[in-house]
């Protein structure tokens, strides 16, 4: 792939527009020397039977969005050197499929446990 949006280009649609959340609203965590800061984000959605996972990690250098779609063999990753750029196709992605009839059952940092 050549143009790092053409990774989401089959599930995101261009006229969404971006008044939704915002990717600022969540808490930054402080993690070891190497990863001064570091923004997670984690969205699990359902349809009919079917569960996803979209993904969004950021740093004050790079960003990457995550996804595992059930209709898909493998989960898929996109990396971006800009971290603004990772933000806003995962709040397209999001509202895209939003749009496309998935349900949020959860918005925020990752859970572990």
């Amino acid at each position: 792939m050549n143009d790092e949006n053409d990774f989401f280009d089959d599930m995101i649609d261009e006229e969404i527009d971006d008044e939704s959340e915002s990717v600022d609203d969540f808490e930054f965590m402080d993690l070891d020397d190497d990863e001064r800061y570091l923004t997670l984000r984690t969205v699990l959605l359902v349809k009919n039977e079917m569960v996803a996972v979209l993904g969004l990690k950021t740093s004050a250098e790079s960003g990457m969005i995550t996804r595992a779609d059930p209709r898909q063999a493998m989960p898929s990753a996109q990396a971006y050197n800009d971290p603004e750029a990772a933000a806003r196709w995962f709040k397209r992605s999001l509202a895209t499929s939003k749009k496309n009839g998935w349900n949020v059952i959860y918005d925020g940092q990752p859970l572990l446990g």
